[in-house]
Parts: structure tokens; C-alpha cells; sequence
């Protein structure tokens, strides 16, 4: 967290949280989400304006956390930002050639990781599951993801229902439900 954030929850502690103003997409988007948006319906229906600028989308990268109960959210000073999540709470990465050795992963904030254990939905989105959590495999980088497979790098991936991923890997895809 930055350092500009642990000052300001010290300077003003109790500030409210705000919910459904942020999505997270399957690709590593932002999605900033004003009230006539959340209007239109929940963020895979109604996603609202991508934030681009490359400043903020790093903030709020840095400032990325989990709950105890599994929901996410951005730390903006001392307020809490709760995300909606479109898939996961991480979108992977891939780099490097899986044909030399296992593509380096990183997560669409740019935090390094390694793959534990894969999986394929019904849909046949690749997830892995690292120590940081579980992600979506980023939609360009499933060919590097099936070479590192077909190369022994990594496990052949495991079967699940995306609608099972939330429970069997601990996240919320909204703070808004339960």
C-alpha cells in the first residue's frame, strides 16, 4: 500500500466505503462506474468508463487488496473502494518462450507469481492458481499458456464450472452479495 494511503486512513479513520463504482474485467480493465451506470445493472451488464490513464491504473494496482471475507477492493486514501469483479481477481500474464522454460506470470497490477495448480472452465478459460490467488488467464496469452503445457512446464489444467471458482478459491466476485 502506498505510503500516501497509510497517512490519509490514519489523518481521517471512518470515512464510508462506496460500492459498485469499480470493475475489475476478465482482460485487466478498470471500469470507473458513476451512479447512472449501476443503474442500468450489475457490472457484466452494465460496465460503465475504462480508466486509462496510466497514473491511476497503477494507484489503484498498488493499492489492491482482499478482505478477510474474500471481496476486493482499491484503498484510496481513507476510503475503502469495493470492486466488482467480472471473473477473478487477478488477470495472468504471460511472458518469455514456454518452449525453454515456463513463461514468467504476472498479474494485470504487475506483481510476479508461479502457477500451482491449473484449471479449465466449460467455457475453456484457462485459470491458475498461485500464491497470491486465482486468475484468468489473459484471452492473448492462452497459446503461450497451452505451449507451456503441451511442454511439461506446466500441469495439464483440471476441470470446474466457472460458477464454482469463487467458493473453491476463496474471492467474492462482489461485495454487494453474499
Amino acid at each position: 500500500m502506498d505510503a500516501i494511503v497509510e497517512a490519509a486512513l490514519r489523518r481521517w479513520p471512518g470515512v464510508p466505503d462506496v460500492r459498485g463504482w469499480l470493475g475489475l474485467d476478465a482482460r485487466g480493465h478498470w471500469w470507473l462506474r458513476d451512479a447512472e451506470t449501476q443503474a442500468q445493472g450489475p457490472f457484466a451488464q452494465a460496465r460503465g468508463s475504462r480508466i486509462e490513464h496510466a497514473g491511476l491504473v497503477g494507484f489503484i494496482g498498488r493499492n489492491y487488496a482482499a478482505a478477510a471475507d474474500g471481496a476486493w477492493y482499491f484503498q484510496n486514501g481513507p476510503q475503502r473502494v469495493w470492486v466488482e469483479l467480472e471473473a477473478t481477481p487477478w488477470v495472468w500474464r504471460l511472458h518469455g518462450e514456454a518452449a525453454a522454460a515456463a513463461p514468467a506470470l504476472l498479474s494485470h497490477t504487475g506483481v510476479p507469481a508461479a502457477a500451482r495448480s491449473l484449471w479449465l472452465d466449460e467455457a475453456g478459460r484457462l485459470y491458475i492458481d498461485t500464491a497470491l490467488g486465482c486468475g484468468l488467464v489473459h484471452t492473448l496469452d492462452t497459446a503461450l499458456a497451452a505451449q507451456a503445457i503441451e511442454s511439461g512446464h506446466w500441469p495439464p489444467p483440471q476441470a470446474i464450472d466457472s460458477a464454482a471458482m469463487p467458493a473453491r478459491f476463496g474471492y467474492r466476485l462482489s461485495a454487494r452479495t453474499d
